[in-house]
């Protein structure tokens, strides 16, 4: 296999549905693909021209825009576009550029047919919002289990020891393992095996596999129906069943897997927030995120999805505002660019969410057009509070006339923060720089943030400040291996794992960014960056990475709780509600951030 294909199939190994494919099918697949190396602002394809396949981002941006040169999404890489729903007759109805070099796999229309032919998760996932066989297919408890399961997986044999299956499950992240001898399946280990029965219990880490594993676990055959996963799992509590035939196990089924299949009902918000038609529709959409948020949490998804999942349908219902907006408002006088920043400039949105944003707008904008602007920051900001994102309370919004400035302005305003941090440059500087393009022209942003990288970067007083900055909120420690709780008030002897747990991992991200000049926004994207740079050790990369999906994961769960107990979610955990263990993770984790803070610190007085 040479170079280009191995790799085309790792990167497919981890995008969906090429996930779902046999091994040898995978690897059939990825030589079907063509690779191209496309420059920044590069036409793709344009509107009316024909369209034999799908492409798949494997790095850089896309744009895509109608007919009218309105933006309909920005692809990242794994997105998919070409395909059905950019089609009409075989010609596009839509045009492509590329906002960024760009790294484009294309895969022929016949392959791409023979796959939805084939294979069910390709024909969910590339007839969405389709009727007939797709919907039908959509219905979860119908689905055939070999149509779900996860073939090949990975297992143990009876005698490998319990540390050897537990750095296992770590290395591939996996919550279980099958336990076989030869092709039989004989048993199952999870990780509450390890706690319950390894460290609960106090045996050693030599101990074999099938001193705690669940023998003869229950088992589906493949020709079982969805509904038999569900009743399984509910009846039973269990979150994995393997699938065997004659005793031969042929793949396992997870919470995980269910959740890949039904994360159709995210992009079923989407689908519906794009084509809302006012403030009251939009709401409807919005409303049910908390109990979208239950459903991922539930499935065991790691943060990272949850929360893309949800910010995708936050990112939706912007710019489906702002379509309104221009057609009640008319043609924009000028081209403008509307970001985020925040927590959905980082893609980090949980079911508790305000607005954070802004419009830059193009140069040639004259006095004249300013209330256009104007109007429009109101109509999208109102609409956004009317959908759950409510108000922001520091008034970090397009709405307030120092948010909603030409490029020339924002220029200035980052060229003052950097020359002169003083407490107030540092603020807005720490929230600025997690801009991100929602709608509009995103080549207003792209030249205004390689150069601020730039420029931040090389300012070694502005640097020290930065991070300063970045270590006034820290995790709440207390004595004797405890937690500094909230000691009066609604959330007495709670922590909040948003200002103690999340925001400093967010804020050391920030920092590492702006040493490397990373242009990523997401909090774990900087971190993995960042290690990849050499900005942070690898040892340290991977411990702050690790405590950070544990805070966050932990934040997602008390919020989930929170819904399913019919109230809002909140930030606020009582750590009286945790395991031992899990109170005991968390804290090493709080010791993990401050360590880094500490670290991160001692560079600051080196550049002071």
């Amino acid at each position: 296999m040479s170079d280009v294909i191995s790799r085309i199939t790792e990167f497919l190994q981890n995008v969906h549905p090429y996930d779902s494919l046999p091994q040898d099918e995978l690897a059939r697949v990825a030589r079907c693909f063509s690779r191209k190396e496309v420059s920044a602002d590069s036409p793709v394809y344009s509107v009316g021209e024909p369209i034999s396949g799908v492409y798949l981002v494997k790095s850089g941006t896309v744009e895509v825009t109608d007919s009218h040169g309105a933006l309909v999404s920005i692809l990242s890489p794994r997105n998919s576009f070409g395909e059905r729903g950019f089609l009409r007759d075989g010609l596009a109805v839509t045009t492509a550029t590329t906002t960024s070099d760009a790294v484009l796999l294309f895969l022929p229309g016949e392959e791409l047919r023979h796959l939805i032919a084939n294979f069910p998760a390709f024909e969910r996932f590339f007839s969405r919002g389709h009727s007939g066989k797709a919907a039908r297919q959509n219905d979860l408890a119908t689905l055939k289990v070999a149509d779900l399961m996860t073939r090949k997986p990975v297992a143990v044999t009876p005698d490998m020891t319990v540390q050897d299956a537990a750095r296992l499950m770590r290395d591939k992240r996996f919550s279980c393992l099958p336990v076989v001898e030869g092709e039989k399946l004989v048993g199952i280990v999870t990780t509450r095996d390890l706690s319950g029965r390894v460290l609960a219990e106090g045996r050693t880490a030599e101990t074999p596999v099938a001193e705690i594993m669940t023998a003869d676990p229950l088992a589906l055959e493949p020709h079982a129906l969805g509904s038999d996963i569900l009743h399984l799992m509910l009846e039973n509590r269990i979150g994995h069943l393997p699938v065997a035939r004659d005793g031969r196990l042929l793949g396992m089924i997870t919470q995980t897997d269910l959740t890949r299949f039904q994360a159709i009902s995210s992009a079923q918000l989407v689908r519906d927030a794009a084509v809302a038609e006012s403030y009251d529709h939009l709401a409807l959409v919005t409303d049910r995120i908390p109990q979208l948020l239950v459903q991922l949490v539930g499935a065991h998804n790691a943060h990272e999805v949850v929360t893309r999942l949800i910010t995708d349908i936050a990112d939706t219902v912007t710019r489906r505002l702002l379509k309104l907006a221009e057609d009640k408002l008319g043609p924009p006088p000028a081209p403008y660019l509307w970001a985020a920043c925040g927590s959905q400039g980082r893609q980090e949105q949980t079911g508790v969410s305000d607005q954070d944003n802004c419009i830059i707008i193009d140069d040639s904008v004259t006095p004249d057009d300013m209330p256009y602007f104007t109007d429009l920051a109101r109509f999208v900001s109102d609409g956004l509070h009317a959908a759950g994102y409510y108000y922001c309370p520091g008034d970090m919004m397009a709405t307030n006339p120092r948010w909603c400035q030409p490029l020339r302005t924002w220029r200035r305003y980052f060229k003052g923060w950097i020359s002169s941090p003083s407490p107030e440059a540092q603020m807005l500087a720490s929230v600025m720089f997690d801009l991100r393009p929602i709608g509009g022209q995103v080549s207003l942003f792209r030249d205004l943030q390689q150069e601020t990288l730039q420029a931040a970067s090389r300012n070694s007083i502005f640097v020290a400040h930065m991070i300063s900055n970045s270590v006034k909120h820290t995790p709440p420690l207390g004595l004797l291996r405890g937690f500094a709780t909230i000691r009066s008030g609604e959330h007495k002897n709670h922590i909040d794992m948003k200002l103690g747990g999340v925001v400093p991992v967010t804020d050391l991200a920030r920092v590492y960014a702006l040493r490397g000049q990373i242009s990523a926004a997401n909090t774990r994207a900087r971190l993995l960056v960042a290690e990849e740079k050499g900005i942070i050790s690898v040892s340290g990369a991977r411990d702050l990475i690790e405590a950070y999906d544990l805070i966050a994961n932990l934040r997602l769960e008390n919020q989930a709780t929170l819904v399913r107990m019919g109230r809002k979610p909140d930030n606020f955990l009582a750590p009286s509600d945790l395991s031992d263990f899990e109170r005991s993770h968390l804290r090493d984790a709080f010791v993990v951030v401050r360590t880094m803070q500490s670290a991160v610190g001692q560079v600051a007085g080196t550049l002071g």
